[in-house]
């Protein structure tokens, strides 16, 4: 099972994004893949954080 991506770096993408890059200019900045980018940013304009969610029961 795979870890959640820091928090710090979720910010960093979405502070690109909103900087003026595209989802998939600032995913291959910071190396992560595009959907993340895509579904962080649009995480962060409806709810207002980013920040990942429990994982498990």
């Amino acid at each position: 099972m795979t870890r959640a991506l820091s928090v710090d770096l979720r910010r960093r993408v979405i502070e690109a994004v909103e900087s003026g890059a595209s989802c998939r200019q600032a995913a291959a900045r910071f190396g992560v893949s595009a959907s993340s980018a895509i579904r962080w940013h649009a995480l962060s304009k409806t709810v207002g954080d980013a920040t990942p969610q429990a994982a498990g029961r």
